[in-house]
């Protein structure tokens, strides 16, 4: 079975055969499939009128079940805090999340899901895992659980130089 980066592979080896592409190969995958799994989330939202960034943010404040600092909101979502300011002041002018003031510490804030974020991250976190599965469902579980494993070991092994 031959996909997408193949071809590229092909093109790069007859031109530099003293090249080992293998490396190549696989970051251009991961790469490929990003792109892929980035488009199939971006539709699922839009027919919800939602970004993926506004789900991140609000599926974030649901898990934690209570208000986070700005601090702890970015690190999970893995934006920096001038990113993270525009968006919670979308979401905050959307009436989704609040902001308030971290009683003892006036330069930190508390964000928190307004109950209609509650409700919008409720209706969507449903159909989201089932577009998920529809993403992976060209693996069987065998073959999911062993991808896990491995990415899960890269992912590991590149956070920890980072």
């Amino acid at each position: 079975m031959r996909d997408s980066v193949d071809g590229f592979l092909d093109q790069w080896a007859a031109l530099r055969t003293d090249l080992d592409l293998d490396a190549m190969g696989t970051v251009g995958r991961i790469l490929r499939l990003s792109r892929v799994v980035g488009a199939g989330l971006k539709e699922y939202f839009a027919e919800h009128d939602m970004e993926t960034w506004e789900f991140d943010v609000l599926a974030t404040l649901r898990r934690n079940d209570r208000p986070v600092t700005a601090k702890q909101l970015a690190a999970n979502v893995m934006i920096g805090s001038a990113a993270l300011t525009n968006r919670v002041d979308r979401l905050v002018a959307r009436g989704l999340v609040s902001r308030a003031a971290v009683p003892g510490d006036r330069r930190s804030l508390h964000i928190a899901l307004t109950e209609e974020g509650r409700t919008r991250v409720d209706d969507v976190v449903e159909g989201h895992v089932e577009n998920q599965r529809r993403l992976l469902s060209g693996l069987d579980d065998h073959d999911r659980e062993e991808l896990d494993r491995i990415l899960r070991t890269l992912l590991v092994s590149l956070e920890g130089t980072r």
